[in-house]
């Protein structure tokens, strides 16, 4: 069986491929930030859907997105274009991903049965194309690049967008329905608006980047198949732990982000305020990631990532100095953003080198696979962290409709926002502390580059030794 050495040296990723990249990630983060954080918001309190319904059905969006996430993943490690595998998947779903946006918030004014088949198709609809865009997206970042460091950049540059995609919707969304009207129209204009974008700048990212990393086994498809698949995605220690904590990251990631709306409206006693914790929430964090490049490569991922988690769990804890005072509410949100650069900036990167190491331990290369699975992880995270709000707010008591909420309902608000992502916090530190990759990717990538795997090779299913 041949190997196929990659000894030759990559022209190096320049400033344009590196801001194609993260405009990628600028675009999603318009149409992910709308949802997690304004979309349930936006069906109890002005469409006036049940919590419990919208909970539920957040969660089983992301549930059938994950058995979907295999197959796009399948799908992609087959596709083989002049382009690449991933890219052409960026492109073919970035304009349907946007107008899919538009569509949510286009929700008749007719009986409570055609409401909700509306909401439900339309949600499934937006999550699916969401799914088959990021993946293919995710797998980009081990396709560019074998060079750790530069992945970190990318990861920056990536992460660096994404905070001003969700700081640009979580700043102006409420005043532009305000100053649209404040009313069901408004809200279909601002949809429409981000869904616009969203397909913009994911067609800029898949017309600006380059695939340049192709397998070391020049006959990587020919192996692709479940039982090898499945193999190989065990044999993967590292990919497993990265698995579990993208699935925490994100479960509070999208909590935090839904639960804030209601916490500015029912504790803070005023939703403007929503504006100004988003504020809070992106920008100290994008100002931090100017030193991000700098701690990456003086601490390394993990050390950079368990200290971003340490920080975050200081900043879960401030607002219990007074829950009903923005002032702490604002502080806790700065200290959080700062910490989160440290998580935000290394999490996709975590996953591309678990992607190499796989390749490295078991001969077989699958990306996309790799990717989509590890996306099941965010995906089911996001489903989980939303549906989270949903099914407590209504176990609580919650009035959908805006009306005035019962005192468990606004006890639970405050669980939510302050003990729940501690715990979770905590969670992902017991994970990074097994995690050893970092000390022996230098290895990895170096046997890699000259067509080496990990000798043996620990694959039955796989019956080849390649020899350099």
């Amino acid at each position: 069986m041949k190997a196929n050495p990659q000894i030759t040296t990559h022209p190096p990723v320049g400033l344009r491929e590196r801001l194609s990249f993260g405009f990628g990630d600028y675009g999603t983060n318009l149409t992910y930030t709308l949802m997690v954080t304004f979309l349930a918001y936006y069906y109890t309190d002005v469409v006036g859907v049940p919590a419990f319904l919208i909970g539920s059905l957040m969660f089983i969006a992301r549930v059938l997105d994950g058995l979907l996430c295999i197959w796009v993943g399948i799908r992609i490690d087959k596709t083989q274009t002049r382009y690449g595998k991933a890219r052409p998947w960026v492109l073919w779903t970035a304009i349907p991903f946007g107008l899919s946006t538009f569509l949510l918030a286009c929700v008749p004014d007719a009986s409570y049965t055609v409401k909700v088949t509306w909401v439900c198709v339309t949600y499934l609809l937006a999550n699916i194309l969401f799914t088959a865009n990021n993946i293919a997206y995710g797998s980009l970042l081990a396709l560019i690049t074998r060079d750790t460091v530069e992945r970190g950049i990318l990861s920056v540059f990536r992460k660096g967008l994404s905070t001003c995609g969700s700081l640009t919707v979580g700043v102006i969304t409420l005043p532009l329905i305000a100053w649209l009207g404040n009313d069901s129209r408004a809200w279909l204009v601002v949809f429409a608006l981000y869904g616009t974008f969203t397909a913009v700048f994911l067609t800029i990212t898949a017309l600006g980047t380059r695939e340049r990393i192709k397998p070391v086994r020049d006959d990587n498809r020919k192996h692709i198949s479940f039982h090898r698949v499945r193999r190989s995605m065990l044999a993967n220690k590292y990919w497993m732990m990265i698995f579990f904590y993208l699935m925490i990251t994100f479960t509070s990631l999208t909590m935090l982000s839904t639960i804030s709306v209601y916490y500015s409206k029912y504790i803070l006693k005023d939703i403007s305020m929503m504006s100004w914790i988003s504020v809070a929430q992106y920008l100290p964090g994008l100002l931090t990631l100017l030193i991000i490049p700098f701690l990456i490569k003086k601490l390394g991922k993990r050390n950079l990532a368990l200290l971003g988690l340490s920080i975050c769990c200081i900043a879960y804890l401030i607002p219990l100095f007074n829950r009903q005072d923005a002032l702490f509410v604002i502080i806790a949100t700065v200290v959080r953003s700062i910490g989160f650069c440290g998580i935000g900036a290394t999490m996709f990167a975590f996953l591309a080198d678990t992607i190499d190491y796989g390749e490295w331990k078991t001969g077989l290369r699958i990306e996309g696979i790799l990717f989509s699975a590890g996306t099941l992880g965010q995906t089911v995270g996001m489903g989980f962290g939303t549906a989270t709000v949903g099914w407590m707010l209504s176990a609580a008591g919650f009035v959908s409709g805006g009306g005035v909420q019962p005192a468990s309902a606004l006890q639970m608000i405050q669980f939510l926002f302050i003990a729940f992502p501690l715990v979770l916090a905590l969670l992902n530190m017991a994970l990074l502390y097994f995690y050893r990759l970092d000390d022996i990717y230098p290895q990895v990538a170096a046997d890699l580059a000259q067509g080496k795997f990990e000798a043996p090779i620990v694959a039955s299913s796989i019956t080849l030794q390649v020899h350099p």
